[in-house]
């Protein structure tokens, strides 16, 4: 056989870009059922205030990605709207709050399963507040998504507690912070906008930690979790970039999906969380509503220049 003709795993997949891409936010989805699972068990175990969890780990994140700062240059700031870009990270650290105190409280499954109809709240936002055509299939797609959510939260039961809601609370938070990032992005460049998330999301999260008990983490091993945790998410950062970067994000997005089974393996295996039938029924309802909203704005995306 010729050496030619024989392929390394690695090799095949650097030579198919959909492979590439699908590995890219294949691994994105383990990387965050790792956070996710880290961070809850700080929270649960450990007892550290999510607030004081929240901040520590986004600054391990901010530090990993110092080498990025330094090489992308302060040049890249100038920007005529500040204002903006700090309205848009004040969005992004709630989210961030409201999504660790919801995995402080509720099992990962269902703050999973919940924190995936930020794009509903997107397309919602979207067609209400910034006057975007949002067709009659969007919006009952978007429909469907929310319905699966409800279906999830099952609000009418009697297990029902409102803590149940941070997890949504973090989807809108996150959403608002997607319209902000898409009007920015009209104006600037996608290097100035990350550069100022990366530098504004730390102090924002130490002023909400230190308004809210401090930033003490009393055991070794939850500080060690929260590093790996920040590590992690600058790491699923950078795949989830390069996922984009290398295929079409209708193709790309059913993938993002994987880390709904993730975290409920991760969950099961290390806290003894076993969904309920509702969840499999909402998240399907949520992944195919999210799934069908990307393939039609990919397609609008394409056929717009024509």
């Amino acid at each position: 056989m010729n050496q030619k003709t024989i392929l390394t795993k690695s090799n095949l997949v650097s030579a198919n870009p959909a492979l590439e891409a699908a590995f890219y936010m294949v691994a994105a989805g383990t990387a965050f059922a790792l956070v996710n699972i880290a961070m809850q068990a700080v929270t649960m175990r450990y007892g550290v205030a999510s607030t004081s969890a929240a901040f520590w780990q986004y600054f391990v994140a901010m530090l990993c990605g110092v080498p990025w700062i330094v090489r992308t240059g302060f040049g890249v700031l100038k920007t005529e709207n500040p204002g903006a870009h700090i309205v848009r990270v004040i969005f992004a650290a709630i989210g961030v709050q409201f999504w660790v105190a919801g995995l402080a409280t509720v099992p990962i499954w269902q703050a999973i399963a919940l924190i995936m109809t930020s794009p509903f709240f997107v397309t919602l936002g979207a067609g209400l507040l910034l006057g975007e055509k949002v067709g009659p299939s969007r919006w009952m797609a978007t429909l469907a998504g929310f319905a699966g959510g409800m279906i999830i939260l099952a609000p009418w039961s009697d297990s029902f507690t409102a803590v149940a809601l941070l997890p949504v609370a973090a989807a809108v938070s996150w959403a608002a912070t997607s319209l902000m990032t898409k009007r920015l992005t009209e104006d600037e460049s996608s290097k100035t906008v990350t550069l100022y998330m990366l530098l504004l999301l730390t102090p924002i999260n130490a002023g909400l930690a230190a308004s809210s008990g401090g930033f003490a983490v009393s055991a070794s091993m939850a500080f060690g979790l929260i590093a790996a945790a920040g590590l992690l998410t600058m790491v699923a950062q950078f795949l989830i970039v390069r996922a984009y970067a290398t295929a079409d994000a209708a193709y790309v997005q059913p993938f993002d999906h994987i880390k709904l089974p993730l975290n409920v393996l991760a969950g099961w295996i290390v806290f003894g969380f076993v969904p309920g039938g509702n969840m499999w029924l909402g998240s399907a309802l949520i992944v195919s509503a999210s799934i069908y909203i990307a393939h039609r704005e990919s397609r609008q995306a394409v056929l717009e220049p024509a």
